[in-house]
């Protein structure tokens, strides 16, 4: 009995631990300037790929701008709720092979993101080479 319970006891942990390993969820963006909280994404899985949008715009002069710069389909959207992750797949620890839009200067990035820990989320966008490019950290909203 104390086999079966020890055995059901790790089980669990186990589980719990791979559950908070998830980059699913809300994440609070911080302006690389002015280190204010910027926004809060909600990164979502669809279709077996990891997507993010801008769930709320935090500053309440920009929460009716739109993406005039944006690419595309993309263009003029209003930014809440854009969808500025797209098609991540996820690779070992990390995921990659997707897009990022930053949606102030319209430019598109390649991108990788990877949990440094169950809150903090580092987020990757360069131009061809991972080497060329910049790094943010988001922190989990809970």
């Amino acid at each position: 009995m104390k086999k079966i319970c020890a055995f059901l006891m790790f089980a669990l942990i186990s589980t719990a631990g791979m559950l908070a390993q998830d980059v699913t969820g809300k994440w609070k963006t911080i302006d690389d300037e002015t280190g204010e909280a910027k926004s809060i994404v909600e990164i979502y899985k669809q279709d077996g790929k990891v997507y993010g949008k801008i769930a709320e715009i935090l500053n309440k002069d920009r929460q009716d701008a739109k993406c005039v710069d944006c690419p595309g389909s993309d263009r003029g959207k209003p930014i809440q709720d854009l969808v500025i992750i797209k098609g991540l797949e996820k690779d070992g620890d990390e995921y990659n092979d997707g897009k990022i839009l930053d949606p102030q200067s319209g430019k598109l990035y390649k991108c990788l993101i990877e949990l440094e820990n169950p809150d903090k989320l580092k987020v990757r966008g360069y131009i061809g080479f991972s080497l060329l490019g910049r790094t943010q950290y988001w922190t989990r909203v809970k």
